[in-house]
């Protein structure tokens, strides 16, 4: 039995893991404690197991009394130095009583967030009271059968709100999992939800017929600068419309540099941008001339 321990945002301070009866555990520093994802290299992160499963652990051969069998995975056996001081840090300024009001405030975030937009984005994985814990997953697959408005018109939309989209598509097809965490205040969190209720608006244009989803902001999401001053503007929605959703963002100080493309179509038809060969063989005999 295996313990993910990928965000414990709803767990510290107010549950024991260890006694959750798993054989295997892992606790990533990400998000929980203060790095971002990878911390700007390989992600770190202490495993735990149960005794029976210690001889499996690897080892570095390194290491004074290594009993282990497996032998080294990592040339580093305990992380990196760096990313491993950020969170005991963390730890220590948190204090006990500071872990478990960040846990408090990212869960209260994370239920803001579902209760507010319930009436526009479905909440998966609610308990019997109707709540969450750290994280809600907005279910966007009706939006789409009935609209035809997808996950990633809706993340793309987001980009001209100056937010970077939630998880897509995980753990559910379709969907935006939101992880609000304790760090966020509650004016952001506002920003966020005006933002979703603003594209919620703009889906509801859609299902009422009153602008086709090939015309839509959505689907020609993000707008760049370049985009909106261009002679050649065509759309049916209004320059304001693509860079100024709301009234706030006129005084926004970051656009997209790149407007829609068709991802799908990238990841499936790598394109090389390496320089000839030859260039690297001129430039390996020019060094060995100097």
């Amino acid at each position: 039995m295996y313990v993910d321990g990928a965000n414990l945002n709803a767990l510290v301070a107010v549950a024991q893991p260890g006694k959750f009866g798993a054989d295997v555990s892992h606790l990533n520093l990400h998000k929980t404690f203060c790095i971002p994802h990878g911390g700007g290299g390989p992600g770190v992160g202490p495993v735990a197991v149960r005794s029976h499963l210690a001889p499996f652990l690897p080892g570095h051969p390194l290491a004074h009394h290594d009993d282990s069998t497996v032998g080294a995975v990592s040339a580093a056996p305990f992380g990196s130095a760096g990313i491993l001081a950020i969170p005991w840090v963390y730890i220590s300024m948190m204090g006990p009583d500071g872990l478990l009001a960040a846990t408090g405030d990212a869960i209260l975030s994370a239920n803001y967030v579902a209760r507010r937009l319930r009436d526009v984005y479905p909440t998966l994985y609610s308990g019997p009271s109707g709540t969450v814990a750290h994280e809600c997953i907005l279910d966007i697959r009706g939006i789409t059968k009935d609209t035809g408005v997808s996950v990633d018109d809706i993340a793309k939309r987001l980009m001209d709100f100056c937010f970077h989209a939630p998880t897509m598509s995980f753990p559910v097809t379709g969907t935006l999992m939101v992880e609000p965490t304790e760090s966020e205040s509650l004016a952001e969190v506002n920003r966020f939800i005006e933002a979703m209720l603003q594209i919620g608006v703009e889906i509801d244009s859609v299902r009422q017929g009153k602008v086709d989803i090939e015309d839509s902001p959505l689907r020609h999401a993000p707008h760049t600068v370049e985009d909106v001053v261009s002679s050649n503007w065509a759309r049916p929605y209004s320059r304001e419309t693509a860079l100024f959703p709301t009234p706030l963002l006129r005084t926004r100080s970051f656009y997209p540099a790149v407007s829609r493309i068709d991802a799908v179509f990238g990841d499936r038809n790598l394109v090389c941008n390496c320089a000839p060969i030859e260039e690297y063989a001129m430039s390996l005999e020019s060094i060995t001339l100097s």
